[in-house]
């Protein structure tokens, strides 16, 4: 049976704009699926986020939706859900380990995107997390998108003040002490 520690769960971030998200869900265990969807739905309602939903096969096929919906429409974040569940062959390991390897390598190029891929090693490990009542892993997953968007909005505009200078400004001349003529 999954774990009932405690654990610290931020307050769900507000927004001035509107938010746009896009879920893409695999429904290889269907009511698995439809316990972390209804999480996740009920998530972004409650932030007063639009959503769209998409179905792929598997959880491999997830991270490709993401990074074809990134380059086509203007989605601001992304919910992956799906269940991976241990069997007798490595696929699960192959599985597991490139779907959450591509979603960090599309996180770490900018997109929003809460990862709500279980990866367990039973069914009964699956339900409990799934369900939005017990772990709500769908919820969390939404939640963690949400923040990363907040995230996003709140940096969009701030400048690190690095890079090139536009030409004329990037050479500082004899007697200029920042850049500009002195007379």
């Amino acid at each position: 049976m999954a774990s009932s520690q405690q654990h610290t769960v931020l307050p769900r971030p507000t927004f001035d704009a509107p938010v746009k998200v896009l879920i893409v869900v695999s429904p290889y265990y269907s009511d698995i699926a439809q316990g972390l969807l209804d999480g996740a739905k009920a998530e972004l309602e409650a932030a007063g986020a639009a959503y769209e939903v998409v179905e792929m096969p598997g959880a491999l096929e997830i991270p490709t939706a993401i990074g074809i919906s990134d380059r086509r429409s203007n989605f601001d974040g992304y919910v992956a859900l799906g269940c991976v569940i241990r069997g007798e062959t490595t696929h699960y390991e192959t599985v597991c380990n490139d779907s959450s390897r591509a979603l960090q390598m599309l996180g770490l190029q900018g997109l929003c995107i809460g990862n709500g891929i279980l990866t367990v090693e039973n069914k009964a490990q699956a339900d409990v997390r799934a369900d939005p009542a017990y772990q709500n892993k769908g919820g969390g997953a939404a939640a963690a998108a949400l923040h990363l968007i907040a995230l996003g909005r709140k940096w969009a505009q701030t400048s690190k003040g690095i890079g090139f200078k536009p030409r004329g400004e990037d050479t500082l001349m004899a007697g200029e002490a920042d850049g500009n003529n002195i007379a």
